[in-house]
């Protein structure tokens, strides 16, 4: 990643005193347009959706793909901090995305304890929060910042 840039300095600012002053016990928060910033200058995105949602909902280019739980069912992923080693450094800027940032909350927090102390979660997610109508895409997220991703 390229820290020297104004624009990536300021981004990476902003979300450690937003995770400061949420209480949360990773690096910081990021809202999808500036993980969309870091990752262009080279921080690894790690979408942790399960391979039914990638397929059915969307997937980013570019984001690594580890699942946090399996579908059907939800079991968590035992091997979650070792497969992540497979694709990303613990020294490298990880930030981690889910549909509207719970899980990767908890993915964030998994890695930092693992030793990735450079992780941060997308708030938001890729969907999104609820709409007065439970609908999402309509709200926050990936997709509604126009962001790239693609559908299956």
């Amino acid at each position: 990643m390229t820290p020297d840039d104004p624009k990536v300095t300021e981004i990476l600012q902003t979300a450690r005193q937003r995770a400061r002053d949420l209480g949360l016990p990773y690096e910081g928060a990021l809202r999808p347009a500036e993980a969309y910033v870091l990752m262009q200058a080279g921080a690894r995105l790690v979408d942790i959706r399960t391979q039914a949602e990638l397929y059915w909902v969307g997937r980013i280019p570019g984001a690594v793909l580890v699942e946090w739980n399996s579908y059907p069912g939800g079991a968590l992923n035992l091997e979650f901090i070792d497969q992540l080693r497979d694709f990303v450094d613990p020294e490298e800027t990880t930030m981690f995305i889910c549909r509207s940032g719970g899980r990767s909350h908890h993915a964030a927090i998994a890695a930092t304890q693992a030793g990735f102390h450079q992780s941060y979660n997308v708030l938001e997610g890729f969907e999104g929060d609820k709409d007065p109508q439970h609908h999402r895409n309509t709200r926050g997220g990936w997709r509604v910042a126009g962001l790239p991703w693609v559908q299956s």
